[in-house]
Order: structure tokens, then sequence, then C-alpha cells
């Protein structure tokens, strides 16, 4: 039994010990497995990046339109909309009323 164990591995192929030839492809095989993952992890890496650079940009723009809104919700500026385009102003005090008074205000609106 050892001595076929001791001639498969001593055998030659083409001038070469079939062990040396064995190790010759897994040598390979593993130059190629490493290349093949480094490929795939360098665009891993580049898509990471890219949608990094997404977020920020996106982040960048949800502040830029707070701003905006903010700027479109502030009261002075809607006070000089309403009062140029819709001719509405603020209510004078003679105006106001109660929550208990609102009955009787709604009551005097409604008759003609």
């Amino acid at each position: 039994m050892e001595g076929r164990g001791v001639s498969v591995l001593n055998r030659k192929i083409r001038g070469f010990r079939l062990i040396d030839v064995i190790g010759a492809g897994l040598l390979v095989v593993l130059v190629l497995g490493v290349y093949l993952a480094k490929t795939v992890a360098g665009r891993e890496r580049t898509e990471i990046a890219n949608v990094e650079r997404q977020i920020e940009d996106e982040k960048s723009r949800i502040r830029l339109l707070q701003a905006e809104v903010a700027h479109l919700e502030q009261p002075r500026r809607i006070e000089a909309l309403a009062s140029t385009y819709l001719q509405m102003g603020a209510i004078p005090a003679t105006r106001e009323t109660t929550p208990e008074n609102l009955g009787t205000v709604a009551a005097q609106g409604a008759q003609p």
C-alpha cells in the first residue's frame, strides 16, 4: 500500500511530478480567487462611496429645502402677501370675542 502511495506522488507528467502539478494548480486557483475577491471588494467600495456621496447630496438638499420652507413660512411675509393679494388685514380688537360668546356671534351672523 505504501509503495503505491509513493508511486502516485512520484509519478511524472511530462517531466513534472504529479504533486508539483497539483501544487501549481492550487496556487493558480488561489491567486485567481484572491484577484477576484479584490476586484469585487473594489467595486463594492466604489458603490459604497457613491451611495455615501448621494446621501450627503440629499442631506444638503434637505437643509436647503428646510431653509426655503422657513423663509416661506415667515409671518411677516405671509401677512404682506395676504394684504397685497387678498386685501386681508389684522382683525380689529372690536371684532374679537371669547369662546363663550361664539354661539351668540354665530347666531347674529346667520341673521340677514
